[in-house]
């Protein structure tokens, strides 16, 4: 059975700062590449921040650089999404997702758009009190 579970969302006040786990199982975890995408209740998700195809970073919002960065360890098939500097317009409901690397490799850098994704997390919870 395909899975990709959140985990470390929560309640933090506005400046504090979160890691949230992605760990995936039943499918071969160097064979997708992982994304970040959140969602505010009542507008569309969006995605914040992927693995690209060539093992690098990107963001899908430019105004997150600097605060969010992902990382991944292939060992425990899990990726990590860490975020400092916490604003209360974060919160949202989190999600991990993965895509086919295969698939990735055609955005190169970049990452690939919500719609190539092929399995998603469940969604866990970050809100940033004021």
């Amino acid at each position: 059975e395909v899975q990709l579970v959140e985990s470390g969302g929560g309640l933090v006040q506005a400046g504090g700062s979160l890691r949230l786990s992605c760990t995936a199982s039943g499918f071969t975890f160097d064979d997708y590449s992982i994304g970040w995408f959140r969602q505010v209740p009542g507008k569309g998700r969006e995605g914040v921040i992927c693995i690209t195809a060539n093992d690098g970073s990107a963001y899908y919002v430019d105004s997150l650089e600097g605060r969010f960065t992902i990382s991944s360890d292939n060992a425990k098939n899990t990726v990590y999404l860490q975020m400092n500097s916490l604003k209360p317009e974060d919160t949202a409901v989190y999600y991990c997702a993965a895509v086919p690397r295969l698939r990735a490799s055609i955005y190169i850098s970049s990452c690939a758009p919500e719609y190539d994704y092929h399995y998603w997390g469940q969604g866990i919870q970050v809100t940033v009190s004021s």
